[in-house]
């Protein structure tokens, strides 16, 4: 990921031998100081250890059971997938090495290494933002425009996925070539962008950065997520009492994911802003390291926000822990179908915002199995065929 970088100075005032340690392998490393206390190069250590087990787990149990379960692999959750895989190669590609270099206290696989590092941690981490805006905006859509599970949506889903990954290589590829450049940060155990250079190469590139890869997902995910709040309210006069309840679920839901990505990214953007505009020595090692760590955590709270607090998902981890088969009703393709089903057979607006808000329930996690349970939808197909049929049996059912 990328990692805000502190302002440094020369090693005055400190030991020579002290400073070639901590910098050795750097490009640059006679002017590069760290000021972690080796107490404090621990609790970093400890938490880059969590990270990286807790990360690799959770997100190697979402690739478990997206091959173990084909109820689970419906487009929409194909994302998810991507999120995962690109936090998986987080924890494998980044974490493991800045935990060494922070139990050792200075940086161990040399110049080559800290590039590669900055750009793999770089390149995974904006691949993981932009698959989250990508994923809140097809939820918006498949709530406007519920679908079956087709191949035109396999399609969609994954150009969606290949767009996040070209996006990404468009802002991580220009530092490899002159465009500002990767190199060391904080107390000396990784390697990001270099945030400190005050030459408008690299400055320009660094707005750029900031603008593109964290505000702009940032206004797509608020953007989405509040239309779709704003949809729940359009047919809260269906059925009051039922609606609150899956209003509160799914704001709930919404504050979260939003609060989550301010937590794991904006003191992280703060801190690269500070220290690229602001004096030098404003941003010292041991501020840099608290929204490095922060950023990191976002592979681990990724996978327990958009995939184990859905049901779907949920419910084939209890059917894996158990070594039983998962119900059938979890299946979000069902949902599709059943969804779709009930808007071709509606005939008048109220019926149509019904099942609208029915299907961007089910595409929030929602099991299928408890669509058919929804009173509103029962009641209305009921008042549709009644004029057609003498029995009560509701056809989409």
């Amino acid at each position: 990921m990328l990692v805000a970088n502190a302002s440094l100075s020369g090693c005055t005032g400190l030991n020579s031998a002290h400073c070639a340690a901590a910098g050795d392998g750097y490009p640059g490393s006679a002017s590069y100081r760290t000021t972690l206390s080796p107490a404090g190069h621990l609790v970093v250590a400890v938490c880059l250890g969590f990270i990286g087990f807790f990360g690799l787990m959770n997100n190697l149990t979402v690739l478990v059971l997206f091959y173990r379960y084909k109820l689970l692999r419906s487009p929409i959750n194909l994302l998810l997938i991507n999120i995962s895989v690109s936090d998986l190669l987080v924890c494998v590609l980044g974490t493991p090495f800045s935990f060494a270099a922070s139990t050792q206290r200075r940086w161990l696989i040399g110049a080559e290494g800290c590039v590669w590092y900055g750009f793999a941690n770089s390149l995974c981490g904006i691949v993981s933002l932009i698959s989250l805006a990508v994923l809140s905006y097809e939820r918006y859509s498949t709530m406007v425009t519920p679908a079956e599970a087709d191949s035109s949506n396999y399609r969609k889903i994954s150009l969606g996925i290949l767009l996040s990954w070209v996006y990404s290589l468009m802002w991580t590829l220009p530092p490899l070539f002159g465009w500002s450049h990767y190199g060391p940060e904080g107390p000396g155990t990784t390697c990001s962008v270099d945030w400190t250079a005050k030459t408008a190469n690299n400055i320009s590139y660094i707005i750029c950065l900031f603008v593109f890869c964290f505000i702009v997902p940032f206004l797509v995910i608020v953007l989405c997520y509040g239309k779709l709040l704003y949809a729940i309210k359009q047919v809260s006069g269906i059925n009051l009492s039922l609606n609150k309840k899956r209003e509160q679920r799914v704001l709930f839901m919404v504050v979260i994911m939003v609060i989550c990505y301010l937590l794991c990214w904006l003191p992280y953007g703060i801190m690269a802003l500070l220290a690229t505009f602001g004096p030098a020595g404003l941003v010292t090692p041991e501020a840099s390291i608290i929204p490095s760590v922060l950023a990191k955590t976002s592979t681990v709270i990724n996978p327990v926000i958009y995939v184990f607090m859905n049901k779907q998902f949920y419910r084939c981890f209890q059917s894996l822990m158990r070594c039983e088969v998962p119900r059938r009703g979890s299946s979000q393709k069902s949902s599709s179908k059943v969804a779709t089903k009930a808007m071709r057979g509606a005939a008048v607006t109220g019926p149509r915002q019904s099942n609208d808000f029915l299907y961007m329930v089910a595409s929030l996690g929602q099991p299928a199995v408890t669509v058919p349970q929804l009173h509103v939808s029962h009641e209305l197909t009921i008042n549709i065929t009644n004029g057609h049929s003498s029995d009560n049996t509701p056809v989409v059912v």
